[in-house]
């Protein structure tokens, strides 16, 4: 199992979903380090549903790692920041560095319109 500490961005894990009870797959966008908190995890949530034009579909090419077991697409608008180990039960996978950089530049259109 992969410490909260080492996860990475363009690492995928289960983690605890903000809008509901139920955990989901999220990707970490980027892991800042605070002085009096550590590291926390900024994060966008993975979905199988096929519900909004604007998600991004993750292809099997996308991963560095296995793929998930279902089509999965990211949501770039999904932002979500996870404070510590307890948030995370365990890494999945990860993605490739463009489908990573393609997520983060989605993300922050949505921030900056």
């Amino acid at each position: 199992m992969t410490a909260f500490e080492e996860l990475e961005r363009g690492d995928v894990v289960w983690g605890i979903d903000p809008l509901s009870d139920k955990g989901r797959p999220m990707l970490v966008l980027g892991t800042p380090q605070f002085p009096n908190h550590g590291v926390q995890l900024i994060t966008v949530l993975i979905s199988t549903m096929a519900y909004h034009e604007q998600w991004l579909t993750l292809r099997d090419d996308d991963y560095e790692g296995d793929p998930l077991g279902k089509r999965s697409h990211v949501l770039p608008w999904s932002l979500a920041t996870l404070n510590n180990a307890t948030e995370v039960e365990f890494r999945m996978t990860s993605l490739v560095d463009k489908r990573i950089e393609d997520v983060a530049a989605q993300s922050v259109g949505y921030i900056t319109s």
